[in-house]
């Protein structure tokens, strides 16, 4: 699963997810991309299925570009504590979405394919996204 290897902080700030993504909000490496249309977190576990799916789908044939990546750690405090005594520990990663942005890209496969396989992908994701080409 995806996770940061080493970070300068441990534990970070929710904070805001207004507004629509500026950068990778083009295709860069590939031919077909899947496109977000909507705001998330996207957890380390979504992220794999969907790549697996993909994968899974093209038969490991063509060309598939992870485009975000889970550097945001969540904290979650145990079942049936009190409120109070700090924050708690880290639960998983999760990578910030915003509208606009690429989270997948294929190349060097046929249309129908990478169609069907982002299509698979999508409904791993908890977002509504569509697939774009260049």
């Amino acid at each position: 699963m995806l996770a940061p290897k080493r970070a300068k902080y441990r534990k970070q700030f929710r904070n805001r997810m207004k507004g629509i993504a500026t950068r990778g909000s083009t295709i860069s490496f590939g031919t077909y991309g899947l496109k977000s249309l909507e705001t998330a977190w996207l957890t380390a576990r979504q992220i794999e299925a969907a790549r697996r799916a993909m994968t899974h789908y093209t038969k490991r044939g063509g060309r598939i570009w992870i485009r975000v990546f889970p550097d945001k750690p969540v904290t979650k405090k145990p079942a049936e504590t009190r409120m109070g005594s700090g924050k708690g520990d880290v639960e998983g990663y999760v990578a910030v979405v915003k509208p606009g942005l690429i989270l997948f890209e294929m190349g060097a496969i046929d249309a129908k394919i990478a169609q069907e396989a982002m299509r698979l992908a999508a409904n791993k994701l908890p977002i509504k996204t569509k697939m774009i080409s260049r």
